[in-house]
């Protein structure tokens, strides 16, 4: 029987995990980071071991825990990957980046990848065939664009994010939706390009809390995997098992 492994990924809009059987996702859960919680995932799911991957303060009791528990794995500045960095900046890489490039190495060993994770801000992450994490791009994500509206302006709302627009906006909400959604899905679909003219056969990954409201959008033929951080994180905690 495949054993099961706990996977956390605190990021800066969300705290989650997910239980994975093997390197199947069997259920995933949105937390509110306190101990009690903790304790209590840990006692329901019951897992053989844990990894945490978090790009936040959170609070150390969390890991605590963790650890007291056992077979505790944690994603930091002196964790190790068998993928190289050749600029020199691999402490410097935020751990839900190694787990995507970690889920990108396993599915296509020996070949060029592109990961695009949609969260907080929009991620690109090229790992070439030679496991060489050659680095990417970093841009404000769909919240923050949303916000930044509603924040340096007089007059505009915060819209609520919607994959159903017209691209001729009507009224505010939708115009504001046309404007940021699509202009993203232009952003993604030029930097694909940029990409797919400088390195041929190429696979484009794309994961993250917001795919859902860009996968419709976008024009290059591309895997959308809502899980991949952690499958990434899965692999990782694989390493020397």
């Amino acid at each position: 029987m495949a054993k099961k492994t706990l996977c956390f990924d605190f990021g800066n809009s969300r705290l989650k995990c997910a239980l994975l059987h093997g390197a199947e996702v069997k259920e995933e859960r949105f937390m509110e980071g306190t101990a009690a919680e903790m304790e209590a995932l840990l006692q329901e799911f019951k897992p053989d071991r844990t990894i945490l991957a978090s790009v936040i303060h959170h609070d150390p009791d969390l890991e605590k825990i963790l650890e007291d528990y056992g077979h505790f794995i944690k994603i930091g500045p002196d964790s190790t990957f068998p993928i190289t960095v050749p600029s020199g900046q691999a402490k410097t890489v935020g751990a839900d980046r190694w787990a995507m490039l970690m889920a990108a190495k396993e599915r296509f060993p020996g070949q060029h990848n592109l990961v695009i994770g949609l969260g907080s801000c929009i991620t690109f992450n090229f790992l070439d065939k030679f496991d060489r994490f050659l680095g990417g791009s970093i841009s404000p994500g769909l919240m923050m664009r949303l916000k930044s509206l509603k924040d340096y302006t007089a007059g505009l709302p915060l819209v609520k994010p919607d994959w159903n627009f017209p691209l001729v906006g009507y009224d505010t909400k939708t115009n504001i939706l046309s404007g940021v959604i699509l202009g993203m899905a232009a952003e993604i679909d030029g930097i694909i390009d940029l990409y797919k003219a400088k390195y041929s056969k190429l696979n484009i990954m794309i994961t993250g809390g917001d795919i859902q409201f860009f996968v419709p959008h976008l024009k290059n033929t591309l895997i959308s995997d809502p899980y991949l951080i952690y499958k990434g994180l899965y692999y990782i905690s694989q390493q020397g098992a």
